[in-house]
């Protein structure tokens, strides 16, 4: 019984671990271009990513860019900041990575694939692909910050 108890305390401190490894992605990002500041957040059991801020030189008329590309012309006229571009990521323990999910480019109006991995915890990068191409795609550097 009392290895029970011993093994069971060290599978939930296990999944505690993994937990821990799984919300690194949480917080303030700055793009690669450090134009745009994302929060990365968990939302039913997934980390999604929203822009909250962007750099007023990207203002147009004193007011956020609009999501001018967005294949949806209903949704042309919405602003960039608040837009949730990453969605759906889940956490692979055994790879180290947070996959499933898509990134939005709101420069293009496309949504692709895309994975994402921590080089230290501070800089986190992303690979948006197409076709289930991993190899196929383009990646991003995002940097830690605050809002």
């Amino acid at each position: 019984m009392k290895k029970l108890i011993v093994l069971f305390l060290l599978a939930t401190y296990a999944i505690a671990g993994f937990s821990q490894d799984a919300d690194k992605i949480l917080g303030v990002w700055w793009n690669d271009e450090k134009t745009t500041k994302i929060e990365v957040e968990k939302k039913d059991g997934k980390y999604i990513g929203t822009i909250v801020y962007m750099i007023p030189e990207k203002y147009e008329n004193g007011q956020p860019p609009k999501d001018k590309e967005n294949p949806e012309p209903e949704l042309r006229d919405r602003s960039i900041v608040g837009l949730q571009i990453l969605k759906g990521f889940e956490y692979n323990a055994k790879k180290e990575e947070w996959k499933e999910g898509t990134i939005y480019d709101p420069k293009s109006g496309n949504t692709y694939d895309c994975y994402g991995w921590m080089e230290n915890d501070d800089l986190l990068k992303l690979k948006g692909f197409v076709g289930g191409m991993r190899w196929l795609g383009r990646s991003s550097e995002w940097y830690r910050t605050t809002l």
